[in-house]
C-alpha cells in the first residue's frame, strides 16, 4: 500500500502540473474559439455578409483555433508538435483518400459560398429537386419544398449540376397558353386577353404584355400570352389571371373548346 501511494505521489508530482496545464489550455482554447467565432460572425453580419457564408467562415475559424489549442496542449507533455503536425498532415492525406466524397462536398460548398450562384431564401432547382434554400452547410445544402418538406442535397451534386435560380432577378415573365375555337374571332380573343393583362396593376408596363397565335392545333387556335411581373407577384398573377381570362372570354362569347374528333359515316356504317 505504501508503495502504491508513493508511486501515485510521484506521478502526480511529475505529471500533475502538465495535466492541469493541458486541461487549462483546452478550456481556454475552446472559450477563445467561441468568442472569436462570435466576433467574426458579428463583423460579417454588419458587412451584410451572406448568412450561409457567415456561418461557414465562423465554423472554420472555430475549428482552426481548437486544433491549435490541442497542439499546444500536447506540447505541455513534451510532444514535439512539429512532428505531430507532420503526422497530422500525413494522416489527413490518408483520410482524404478515404473521404473523397465528403471532401468533394466540402470543396463544392466552398465554391458555392465564394461564387454565390444562390443565397439563403432563394428558390432554386438543382440536382433534380426544387425548393427554397434554408441553409448552405459545409457538406450539404438544405432546401424546403413548397409543401414544406426538408431536403438535404450534397453540395457536390448541387454545384456539379445545372442550377436554376428563380430569385436571382427582380422580375419574371408569366406565360399562358389559351385555346379558342376555330369559329371564334382571333382578333377578339387577343383583345380580351390583352385587356385582362393590361388591366392588372401587378403586370409591368415595360416590357409590355403581348399576345400572339402560337399554334393551329387539332381542336383549337392556341394563343400565347406573356406578361412581366415582380418576382414576388409571379404565382398570384399566374393564378388570378388564369381565372380572369377564362371568365372574360366566356363573357365575350369566345369559345374555349373541348378536344374534338370528327367521325365521317360511310354508307350508314361506322
Amino acid at each position: 500500500m505504501e508503495e502504491f501511494i508513493r508511486k501515485a505521489v510521484d506521478m502526480i508530482t511529475t505529471w500533475g502540473v502538465d495535466i492541469l496545464g493541458a486541461i487549462g489550455i483546452l478550456i481556454l482554447g475552446r472559450i477563445a474559439a467561441g468568442i472569436i467565432r462570435g466576433a467574426v460572425r458579428k463583423v460579417m453580419r454588419k458587412g451584410n455578409g451572406d448568412p450561409g457564408l457567415v456561418k461557414f467562415v465562423g465554423n472554420i475559424v472555430y475549428y482552426l483555433i481548437l486544433v491549435f489549442a490541442i497542439v499546444a496542449a500536447l506540447a505541455e507533455f513534451g510532444i514535439q508538435t512539429t512532428s505531430f503536425v507532420a503526422i497530422l498532415g500525413a494522416a489527413g492525406f490518408a483520410i482524404g483518400f478515404a473521404l473523397q466524397g465528403s471532401l468533394s462536398n466540402f470543396a463544392s460548398g466552398v465554391m458555392i459560398l465564394v461564387f454565390r450562384p444562390f443565397r439563403v431564401d432563394d428558390y432554386i432547382s438543382a440536382a433534380g429537386v426544387s425548393g427554397s434554400v434554408k441553409e448552405i452547410g459545409l457538406f450539404a445544402t438544405t432546401l424546403a419544398t413548397p409543401d414544406n418538406v426538408k431536403i438535404l442535397v450534397p453540395n457536390s451534386k448541387v454545384y456539379g449540376d445545372t442550377i436554376q435560380n428563380y430569385s436571382a432577378y427582380d422580375t419574371r415573365r408569366v406565360d399562358w397558353s389559351i385555346g379558342i375555337g376555330y369559329g371564334s374571332s382571333i382578333a377578339k380573343g387577343k383583345e380580351i386577353v390583352l385587356g385582362v393583362l393590361k388591366g392588372d396593376s401587378r403586370v409591368l408596363a415595360d416590357p409590355a404584355p403581348m399576345t400572339a397565335v402560337s399554334e393551329l392545333a387539332d381542336s383549337s387556335v392556341n394563343l400565347v400570352a406573356r406578361a412581366w411581373v415582380n418576382k414576388a407577384d409571379y404565382w398570384d398573377v399566374k393564378f388570378d389571371l388564369t381565372r380572369k381570362i377564362k371568365e372574360e372570354l366566356d363573357a365575350g362569347g369566345v369559345e374555349i373548346p373541348f378536344p374534338q374528333r370528327t367521325i365521317h359515316m360511310i354508307g350508314g356504317r361506322s
